[in-house]
């Protein structure tokens, strides 16, 4: 479980495929593997990974073919950013909202409005995400944890302060560019339930 608050900018080292349908990467990251080990989980743009190995201020991970597909981690090469952090620890402070590290689909940058001191992005998502994403309520971005300004039924725009712009990914996106998403799990678990409830289920 993370946060959606983005500890470190780090970097992909190497990106090799392994098999048919997985890869290994190496990314560099020294303040999320500070004190890391095997096994651990570490959420890099979003995607909650194991930690393979650890060498230097480089870790290791397997990414299998399921999430080469669901997320945009495919396309990262050596030298790309990635917005790195590390599982939440229980007693730590909830600076964002509850996230799994569980992408949900692959959005796109539609639009960039810079003003004075902040900057408003709007993204495209998929149709059937839309009916998750709220206004005021929480998205996560390449990892990052946000509040949507406004929603629509294939898009969302979130407003970006300068730390944001700066310490993540989302600084530097393109129009165009994909993006991980996953959406709020309480908006999905209570899908579900008022599903089960209009069909009978338990009250």
């Amino acid at each position: 479980m993370f946060t959606g608050i983005v500890e470190e900018l780090g970097e992909i080292v190497r990106s090799a495929e392994t098999g048919d349908d997985s890869a290994l990467v190496a990314i560099r990251g020294p303040l999320v593997t500070s004190d890391a080990r095997h096994g651990d989980s570490i959420a890099v743009n979003g995607v909650c990974l194991t930690v393979v190995d650890v060498d230097g201020g480089v870790f290791t991970a397997d990414v299998m073919g399921e999430t080469l597909r669901r997320t945009a981690l495919g396309a990262l090469r050596p030298g790309d950013p990635v917005n790195l952090e590390r599982a939440a620890a229980l007693g730590s402070r909830l600076g964002g909202h509850l996230v799994q590290g569980h992408v949900d689909g692959v959005g796109e940058v539609v639009a960039r409005e810079p003003a004075a001191q902040w900057e408003t992005v709007r993204f495209r998502l998929p149709a059937d995400l839309a009916r998750y994403v709220v206004e005021k309520g929480s998205i996560t971005v390449d990892g990052v944890s946000l509040t949507v300004a406004e929603a629509g039924d294939d898009w969302f725009s979130v407003g970006l302060i300068p730390t944001t712009l700066k310490l993540t990914v989302l600084g530097t996106k393109q129009i165009g560019d994909p993006v991980n998403l996953e959406v709020d799990v309480l908006a999905k678990y209570v899908e579900r339930l008022l599903g089960d409830r209009g069909a009978g289920g338990a009250r």
